[in-house]
């Protein structure tokens, strides 16, 4: 059977089973492949049971291939591979149980968020984020304290998709976590949040001694939506990495604060165009006349996407 044709009927599972059952191991990999692209769900039995092969080359595919699949089967497999000895093999399951989405899939993967292997632990945390399962909220929040920083971050996704207040104080905690992609994640997630509590956790984070953090904390403010948040969001405008001052102009567009076009005005000279194309940007957003000046005199600038949003602002500025 090629690739190309229809799973159609009962009689192409009994040969695949032969397939998978054959001494060569490239026929069972190729059996696998294909059964993946199948798109049928009868495939996933004979998945399941290639999950399991001698051949980690097979068990690799096999996991690949589910992640064409969901339901409570495939998360039951996968959960197998997820804890397969053959790490790229466990890669590819915790790949394929990231591509989830049914709510059903979660008991199989709660068991394992207290697994012995690190990996594991946080593979399961991965797998439950996008189910979105009430049931992981304990164990998520139990996983914050987890040794493994990659388990932490994780366990933030999971309490971040499920967006439920009392996970706040949890959230505020990790956003000082000891590992700075814990802390990032826990910035990043506190966006869900208006409670003054989460905005002033976001703003202290602009000071956080790693830039990236930083970043976050600029993105955060702005998706929050607090306009006490500009002032902040200002001196972030001087921070020495330019990725921290992107992300804190954006968000200031989105506030469209006035009072932050003073200080928005002398981006418009940064050496990065992507800087100055952001700096003019925003203060299309904000819509400040005080601005146009400035941006008339920036009309000729060398970058021609700089040009174009400088042209985009005035319009605004006019409308």
């Amino acid at each position: 059977m090629s690739v190309f044709e229809p799973f159609e009927a009962f009689g192409d599972l009994e040969e695949f089973t032969e397939r998978l059952r054959d001494p060569d191991p490239s026929v069972r990999r190729l059996a696998a492949i294909e059964l993946g692209e199948t798109a049928s769900p009868e495939a996933v039995a004979l998945l399941a049971e290639a999950i399991t092969d001698a051949s980690p080359d097979v068990r690799r595919q096999a996991a690949l291939a589910l992640g064409d699949f969901d339901g409570r089967a495939v998360a039951e497999a996968l959960a197998i591979g997820l804890q397969d000895a053959d790490r790229e093999a466990a890669i590819a399951a915790a790949d394929s149980l990231a591509e989830l989405k049914d709510p059903d899939a979660a008991p199989p993967l709660l068991p394992l968020v207290a697994h012995e292997d690190a990996f594991v632990r946080a593979g399961a945390l991965r797998g439950l984020k996008a189910l979105r399962s009430p049931d992981a909220f304990g164990p998520a929040v139990t996983a914050l304290r987890d040794p493994a920083p990659e388990a932490r971050v994780q366990a933030v996704g999971v309490i971040a998709y499920l967006k439920q207040a009392e996970a706040l104080p949890s959230l505020i905690a990790a956003a000082k976590d000891g590992a700075p992609e814990v802390r990032e994640a826990a910035i990043n997630a506190l966006a869900f949040s208006r409670h003054g509590n989460a905005a002033d956790a976001v703003s202290s984070a602009l000071g956080d001694p790693d830039w990236r953090v930083r970043a976050a904390a600029a993105e955060t403010l702005g998706r929050i939506g607090l306009g006490e948040a500009a002032a902040t969001l200002t001196e972030a405008l001087r921070d020495a990495f330019w990725q921290v001052r992107q992300k804190a102009l954006q968000s200031l567009g989105k506030l469209r604060e006035r009072s932050a076009a003073p200080a928005v005005i002398p981006l418009l000279d940064e050496e990065l165009p992507i800087l100055r194309k952001e700096a003019a940007a925003t203060l299309g957003e904000i819509g400040d006349g005080s601005a146009r000046a400035a941006l008339e005199g920036r009309a000729d600038d060398p970058d021609p996407d700089v040009r174009k949003t400088v042209r985009w602002a005035l319009d605004r500025l006019a409308a």
